[in-house]
Parts: structure tokens; C-alpha cells; sequence
């Protein structure tokens, strides 16, 4: 048996919060938008986030998937028939932005429910366009610079070393030259002297 999920059911039993749950799932599909309490919002966010990854991927099996959750394709509404299923995977999934990979739906708090002061949400889907936080792109930007002064001080320090070897070389050379004319030098001072 599927173990139940801890703290208060919504209704009286297992199979009528499964049917609270199919119910706001199929008004948020239709309407994009719902008011309702905020126990019940938080429910059905998740559920809701499954069927439109299921609706982004598109395939039969998710199709079938969507349907076991919602269990009916259609309503008879005034003007005809509203398909749930074609709704969720053709219009709603081809809305949503293609970099959006998850956070579909959005709750906000409302005031208190004026009959019973229960606390009030509105649940809706999140169509619009994914946007990099400006303080993201400052940072990439900071880090840019940074990489940027980090690769100039590498080659200031490349350089730097090259020269200071290229003068070590000279000096060393200077050095050797010095020390083969040294011991002329000291030979000519001494026979200079053993002449006086």
C-alpha cells in the first residue's frame, strides 16, 4: 500500500483529496490562473509541475501519464467540448519559454478569506520569458575583469621573467669574461712588479 503523506488530509479520505487535486489541476489548466486556500495551492503545485514536464516532453507515454492524472480528456463547457490533455501538451507546454526548466507555477499569498478567515493564494502559470538576475550579470562581468587582469599580470610576469633571465645570461657571460681576463691581469701585475 502507497504510504500516505504526513499532516492533514484535504477532505475526508485518500481518494477525495485525489479528486480535490484532479479538480484544481483541470481549473488551473483552463484558466491559467486560480484562486483558492493556501493548503490547497501548495498540493497542487507539484502535481501541476509534473504534468507540464510531461507536457514538455510530449510523447505518448507522458500523454497517457497526464491522463491518468487528470482521468478525463474532456468537459462539456456551454460552447462544446474542452479537451484537458490537448490544452496542457499543445497550447500551454508550446507557451512556455524553452529555457524554463522548472518553477512553472507561482503562488501568492491574498488576504484572509472574509467567511472563515481561511488563509487565501492565487496559483498561476509563470509564462513569461527567463531573465538572468542583474546581480548574476554583474558578476559575470566582475569576473571577466578579473580573468581579464589575472591573464595581463601572467604575461607582465612572462615577460618580466624572460627579460630577467636574458640579463642573468648577460651578467653570467659578463662574469666569465671578467674572470678569463682577471688572471691576465694579475700576471701582467705580478711581472710588473718582479720587473721593479
Amino acid at each position: 500500500m502507497p504510504k500516505p503523506k504526513k499532516g492533514p488530509r484535504l477532505g475526508g479520505s485518500a481518494a477525495h483529496e485525489r479528486l480535490i487535486i484532479r479538480n484544481l489541476c483541470r481549473e488551473l489548466i483552463e484558466h491559467r490562473a486560480i484562486v483558492t486556500t493556501e493548503a490547497k495551492a501548495r498540493r497542487v503545485q507539484p502535481v501541476m509541475e509534473k504534468l507540464i514536464t510531461k507536457a514538455k516532453r510530449g510523447d505518448d507515454h507522458a500523454r497517457r501519464q497526464a491522463y491518468a492524472v487528470l482521468r478525463t480528456n474532456t468537459a462539456k463547457r456551454s460552447a462544446g467540448y474542452f479537451d484537458y490533455v490537448y490544452e496542457l501538451f499543445d497550447v500551454i507546454a508550446k507557451e512556455f519559454d524553452p529555457d524554463r526548466e522548472g518553477g512553472y507555477t507561482r503562488i501568492v499569498k491574498l488576504p484572509s478569506r472574509r467567511g472563515d478567515r481561511a488563509p487565501q493564494a492565487q496559483i498561476s502559470l509563470v509564462m513569461e520569458k527567463v531573465a538572468k538576475k542583474a546581480t548574476v550579470k554583474e558578476a559575470e562581468k566582475t569576473a571577466a575583469a578579473a580573468a581579464d587582469a589575472e591573464a595581463k599580470e601572467a604575461e607582465a610576469a612572462e615577460e618580466t621573467a624572460t627579460t630577467e633571465t636574458e640579463e642573468a645570461q648577460v651578467s653570467t657571460e659578463d662574469a666569465a669574461t671578467e674572470t678569463a681576463e682577471a688572471p691576465a691581469e694579475i700576471e701582467e701585475k705580478t711581472e710588473t712588479e718582479e720587473t721593479k
